[in-house]
């Protein structure tokens, strides 16, 4: 159970990084202390837009438009945090 259990651990881990340093850098642009004009952030810009896409457009599916305001990555990290946190070792005996 072990070898099944870490990966997915390790995926979620990796999956909450990502999208603590995606919402961070979407307030650092928000704030314009990072300019998108720059090819270094905007290359990283878009491709965490790119990773993370997949994920949050099922969530603003559901969601209701809050147009100025994007509720889906707050939605994202609350599930990615409960699924590592609270499911997973539920599901493998860990709790």
């Amino acid at each position: 159970m072990m070898a099944i259990y870490g990966p997915l651990q390790l995926i979620l881990s990796v999956v909450y990084f990502v999208m603590i340093v995606h919402i961070i850098m979407s307030w650092l642009i928000n704030f314009q202390v990072l300019n998108l004009n720059q090819q270094l952030v905007a290359q990283i810009w878009y491709s965490l837009n790119r990773l993370l896409e997949p994920i949050y457009q099922p969530i603003r599916r559901i969601l209701p438009n809050t147009h100025p305001l994007d509720l889906a990555p707050l939605v994202a990290i609350i599930i990615v945090i409960s699924l590592r946190e609270y499911v997973l070792p539920s599901i493998f005996g860990f709790i």
